[in-house]
């Protein structure tokens, strides 16, 4: 029996600033290193990586972030040169400028190629975007992070070898979202940061604050409610939409909710934010490629309300871990709304343990991380 190949990893993506490629990327690396797999990465830097250093996984800086041509070959010759000084045997690009770079590297020492589809990234007028775009789809193989981006892959690049696509969804980080993990002093700290009463079961919306996220669909659905025995969030960071936030605070004026609805900036500490709240929402208009809040909300044990589309469809059960509405419809909203305020306590304690049991069964970081990690394998030790 011929001796196995260990995958040499490198992974390449535009910087590692915050988001969930980053978290993904550095949870990856981490993972690998455990495994004892050497494991590089290349991004224009950021923040996260400390978490890196902290772990002494090595990071090459480059200008991966630029669309510009010149530095993106500049770049494809500095990798090529990392990837024949390390023995990397494997480059797995993130996004797409990077990966225009990593591919011709790859090409150029003749190691293995691969590709995570984070996202639809748009087509552009006419679908001009497409040859920009299909970079992604020259991976050996191509990482889906859910049915709704690998049925994009096939629908826009229908000449891509259905073969090739790995469905590894992503995942909710079990040992900080998890009830247990929240102590009493968070709990107590976020309901004086939001002025929670005692008596009003919380909605809450977390994400930033733009029109696909479907934060006016909430409100216009929180007027059609029957029970108005509630109290909502709306948080996240509005990254310079005032006239979207203006908006919604003029909808809530319109609707006399201003007393039913706190809009709140970035938050922080999302485990105890959830903890203290009764339904977490998830009310896009435009599909989420994944849609990590409504795993997390499982997590945590709390009923999540979603929009019947995109990642979603693969991470709730209807009525049981959670509940669907129709997607941009504020009546469906409200009544799904209604269908959870109205469940009694057991059936509330029925649906908590099936949403816990579904993340952990299906979606945690050590999932992810297995699936990944036998790609690479696999790759690396395929027949030539």
């Amino acid at each position: 029996m011929s001796e196995k190949t260990n995958p040499v990893v490198l992974q390449v993506l535009p910087e590692l600033e915050t988001g969930g490629v980053e978290t993904g990327t550095i949870e990856i690396a981490l993972e690998l290193q455990k495994h004892g797999i050497k494991n590089f990465v290349a991004s224009q830097g950021g923040r996260m990586v400390r978490e890196l250093e902290k772990a002494g996984i090595p990071h090459l800086t480059l200008p991966l972030k630029s669309k510009n041509i010149f530095i993106m070959r500049r770049n494809a010759k500095k990798l090529e040169q990392y990837i024949t000084e390390n023995n990397i045997n494997i480059v797995h690009a993130r996004s797409r400028a990077p990966a225009w770079s990593a591919y011709w590297a790859a090409r150029k020492t003749g190691v293995h190629f691969i590709t995570t589809f984070h996202g639809t990234y748009g087509l552009g007028p006419l679908g001009i975007k497409k040859l920009y775009n299909r970079v992604m789809t020259y991976g050996e193989q191509i990482i889906a992070i859910s049915t709704h981006i690998k049925k994009h892959i096939l629908q826009n690049y229908p000449s891509t070898d259905p073969d090739k696509i790995r469905l590894i969804h992503r995942c909710a980080d079990i040992e900080k979202f998890s009830p247990q993990a929240v102590t009493q002093a968070r709990i107590i700290n976020k309901i004086k940061e939001y002025n929670i009463a005692d008596d009003k079961p919380v909605l809450l919306l977390p994400g930033r604050i733009t029109h696909w996220k479907g934060q006016h669909l909430l409100i216009e659905a929180l007027h059609l409610m029957k029970n108005q025995n509630y109290y909502c969030i709306i948080t996240g960071d509005e990254q310079g939409r005032h006239k979207y936030l203006n908006y919604l605070k003029q909808l809530a004026r319109k609707y006399n909710l201003e007393n039913r609805i706190g809009f709140f900036g970035r938050y922080t500490d999302v485990p105890a934010l959830m903890m203290v709240s009764t339904v977490i929402l998830s009310t896009a208009i435009k599909p989420e490629a994944f849609g990590r809040i409504s795993v997390e909300g499982q997590a945590m044990g709390k009923i999540v309300v979603a929009s019947d589309i995109g990642g979603s469809l693969d991470t709730v059960s209807d009525g049981v871990t959670g509940k669907f509405f129709q997607s941009g419809n504020p009546q469906s909203l409200a009544d799904a709304l209604d269908w959870a305020l109205e469940l009694n306590e057991k059936e509330k304690q029925k649906i908590s343990a099936a949403a816990i049991k579904n993340v952990r069964e299906h979606f945690t970081k050590q999932i992810m991380c297995d699936k990944t990690i036998d790609v690479y394998r696999e790759l690396v030790n395929k027949q030539k």
